[in-house]
């Protein structure tokens, strides 16, 4: 069935968030721009190591377990033994220059674990990194999944609940066992973790179930994370797992780098709204998820969730723009050995609608990968659609073959081709054309530039005129087009009651009703009236309904609208 959404103007006056703030408006596609050969162009300079297998890390001189339940204060160089929970709201603060080593062990790894309510502070500098990498000595040998790895959980809103579905709230991904410090999600897409401030992850992303998939942790895990939180000038270097995955919440990233990950580099699901500017994924040939049959490892894998219509809501639809993604056979000539799992610069399915801007994708084997109707007419929608996925201003350079991979009849090569023209998406580009400064170097641990060549061809082209640069609303969808259209709603988050004001173009019937996250029908507060032209405002009862999100849709002769509404008592 054909999918029509709500257009973003209706819902302007009461769910704008601070776009413009975020973005920095540049004329280059990819991360990095023109090089004047000085690091003022290099965000990577300083702080980043392409070469953490052969950097010596001093002796650990403390030691960091068990449960954190009050503000705490780290430096020097410290061992991190075995979970460690941030509980309590209590504040973590992690001084520059600090090294936190993980432990090394599959039972009991070392796991850094900042729980709803805390904080983690680490404001490192250009000059003076955080560094969380592996308890190994480069003697004995660093790999992918030496240790567990960092994550953060918040009390942003999630589309999916494995613990409870009003609000959702799941369990972080990986964990063998159930404890309530490993929840995340809630009601609070303002929610403030901390920061991330120059912070390198190293070799994290062990399996704690070697046997089951799913069972590895991420480098940087960020569970319903709200968009109070700071995260900038991150790598994450050789993870057991993916780099980086966002499970829903709304915090924004800039200055990423994932840097020879076993899985995917950037993994979006369970209602991830966020926005990211300037990120770098650098693959190695001979990393790849091989553990299980069902492995892939991709630059970017999104998801709305996992379970078949796959509608539930708010949907995953972050926004990236500049991110240069290289993939194992690098400029194109590199090798790739049997038996990898390297796959697509994009896996974009389950109904998701990321929208993707002024980025590079080079060196993979396949490209672009839609899948699922339900994802296509995400696609297919206007741009000022709510829900509309989009991938623009792109380049998807011409050593990759396999441009655009088609699953049976749903999204053919036709569809590909005519999206990528009327998007401006470029296949006819070389590796060559681009011309970065020192970009494939003889060996992955030499520090590569990505920065371009005054002769580079995506030195302009970029562009930041789509609507969701100067808005982004709350993932609702629609079936009929609207004429009578709501005002407000408020007050909002309500307690027991709120007012919902409509202004309607004709006289007519109206019905109101409520929908909670997962889509379940939960009241129906007005039934048939009357509504006059003009004006008219109507009290919704929600004395009855628990604490957490819902989706208030009126419908009347001319249509539908639906409105986000949060119940908190």
């Amino acid at each position: 069935m054909k999918k029509i959404y709500l257009s973003a103007a209706a819902l302007l006056a009461c769910t704008l968030m601070n776009a413009q703030a975020f973005w920095t408006p540049v004329n280059y596609k990819g991360a990095f721009p023109v090089t004047d050969n000085t690091p003022a162009t290099d965000w990577t300079a300083n702080w980043a190591n392409f070469d953490p297998e052969n950097t010596n890390y001093a002796a650990t001189t403390s030691t960091l377990s068990g449960d954190v339940t009050a503000n705490q204060t780290l430096s020097g160089v410290v061992y991190l033994d075995g979970f460690v929970h941030v509980k309590n709201n209590a504040v973590l603060t992690i001084q520059p220059g600090t090294i936190i080593r993980g432990k090394n062990d599959p039972t009991t790894p070392g796991v850094l674990i900042i729980t709803r309510g805390a904080k983690i502070m680490a404001q490192g500098t250009a000059a003076n990194p955080i560094v969380f990498t592996s308890n190994e000595t480069v003697a004995n040998g660093r790999n992918p999944g030496d240790w567990g790895g960092l994550v953060i959980c918040g009390n942003g809103v999630i589309n999916t609940g494995g613990i409870s579905q009003n609000p959702n709230v799941s369990k972080i991904e990986g964990f063998v066992t159930s404890s309530p410090d490993r929840y995340y999600g809630g009601t609070n897409d303002a929610d403030n973790s901390g920061v991330l401030s120059y912070v390198r992850i190293e070799f994290a992303g062990v399996a704690l179930d070697p046997l089951t998939q799913n069972s590895e942790i991420n480098g940087l895990t960020l569970g319903g994370v709200g968009s109070g939180t700071q995260i900038d000038h991150v790598q994450v270097s050789f993870s057991g797992d993916d780099s980086f995955e966002w499970f829903g919440g709304t915090v924004d990233a800039k200055y990423l780098i994932a840097y020879r990950g076993t899985d995917d580099d950037f993994d979006c699901d369970f209602g991830f709204r966020g926005r990211v500017q300037f990120g770098l994924g650098v693959k190695d040939p001979n990393i790849s998820d091989v553990a299980l049959a069902t492995g892939e490892s991709n630059g970017f894998e999104v998801d709305n969730n996992g379970t078949a219509p796959y509608l539930v809501l708010p949907l995953t639809k972050p926004v990236f723009s500049n991110m240069t993604m290289v993939g194992a056979k690098r400029d194109g000539t590199g090798t790739i050995p049997a038996g990898d799992k390297h796959e697509c610069a994009m896996h974009i399915r389950r109904n998701t609608a990321i929208r993707i801007f002024n980025s590079l994708f080079l060196g993979f084997e396949k490209g672009w990968r839609l899948q699922q109707a339900v994802t296509k007419d995400n696609f297919d929608a206007p741009a000022t659609a709510d829900s509309v996925g989009v991938v623009a201003n792109s380049n998807i350079t011409a050593d990759i073959a396999s441009t655009y991979i088609t699953d049976g009849t749903v999204v053919p090569q036709t569809w590909y081709h005519s999206y990528s023209t009327t998007n401006l998406n470029d296949t006819v580009t070389t590796v060559t054309q681009i011309d970065f400064v020192n970009g494939f170097p003889a060996s992955l641990a030499t520090t590569p530039n990505f920065r371009l060549k005054a002769t580079s061809t995506v030195t302009t082209g970029a562009s930041f005129s789509h609507p969701v640069f100067s808005a982004q609303v709350t993932g609702i969808k629609n079936f009929t087009n609207f004429s009578d259209k709501i005002v407000s709603v408020y007050p909002n988050p309500t307690s027991d009651a709120a007012t919902l004001v409509i202004d309607a173009k004709t006289t007519s019937e109206l019905n109101v009703t409520i929908f909670d996250i997962n889509g379940k029908l939960v009241a129906s507060p007005v039934v048939n009236q009357a509504l006059s032209a003009g004006e008219n405002s109507f009290t919704i009862n929600t004395a009855n309904l628990n604490n957490g999100v819902y989706f208030v849709t009126l419908t009347t002769v001319n249509g539908k609208e639906t409105v986000k509404l949060v119940v908190s008592k």
